[in-house]
């Protein structure tokens, strides 16, 4: 039997968001390598499907979908699952926060991890714009550790959410990224809240799939090496 949704990926990259999903709700799927070694985000055949050249684009019955946060909210709405229902009174507080994490910290993070791609080739600008997003990030995770800490049944509660999984994968990426000049200033303890997410989650089936899909290693969230996937590249 096909699988409904085809995922198409790269390790440790966004879609690795998508996969946590899929596997919470209990969606087949299947997984197809974009390698970006081989630049096969650029390649025509994946342009048709996500004209922008990003991972992750997911396959659906309805046509493909781009933008993580478009994809997670088709998910949990699709599937009655991992999301504030629609009337639900706290669905409001939960969108606010998922987008400020599409929109914002994780927009953030690219600025601060290619630096090239919006300040030019100058290094000195780019040197600015990586210690201005530095803060910036670290503002907005402050931010996030305290929502995280209110008591919100939507986030860091018992049963995870995809804003959950989206936070737990930004945290990983900032341990690591950018590869051997990982930012100077993160350091996942002083967010106590978003701390006790990264090691709850990591324990999780959906978590155990992703790390022996995708090679993360055993404490992915709290405390992560970088991914030797079986198959393509992380960068």
């Amino acid at each position: 039997m096909t699988p409904p949704y085809r995922l198409h990926y790269a390790p440790d990259n966004a879609s690795l968001i998508i996969r946590l999903t899929l596997d919470a709700l209990h969606q087949p799927f299947e997984a197809v390598l974009v390698d970006r070694a081989a630049q096969g985000q650029n390649a025509p055949a994946y342009l048709a499907l996500n004209p922008n050249g990003l991972i992750p684009t997911l396959e659906t019955p309805d046509g493909p979908i781009f933008e993580t946060g478009a994809i997670l909210l088709w998910l949990a709405d699709r599937h009655g699952a991992l999301a504030p229902d629609i009337g639900d009174p706290s669905r409001a507080a939960f969108l606010k926060w998922l987008f400020f994490v599409s929109n914002t910290l994780h927009c953030g993070m690219r600025m601060l991890f290619y630096p090239d791609k919006y300040a030019g080739p100058d290094a000195s600008a780019q040197t600015a714009m990586s210690t201005q997003m530095e803060n910036e990030v670290a503002r907005h995770l402050r931010t996030l550790d305290q929502v995280a800490g209110a008591g919100h049944l939507w986030f860091n509660g018992a049963v995870p959410t995809v804003l959950d999984y989206y936070v737990v994968s930004c945290l990983r990426w900032m341990a690591l990224y950018p590869k051997g000049r990982a930012p100077r200033g993160f350091e996942l303890g002083k967010y106590p809240h978003l701390l006790a997410l990264a090691c709850r989650l990591e324990q999780r089936p959906e978590a155990l799939a992703a790390q022996n899909a995708e090679g993360l290693g055993p404490t992915p969230f709290s405390a992560p090496h970088y991914a030797t996937p079986l198959e393509g590249s992380a960068t």
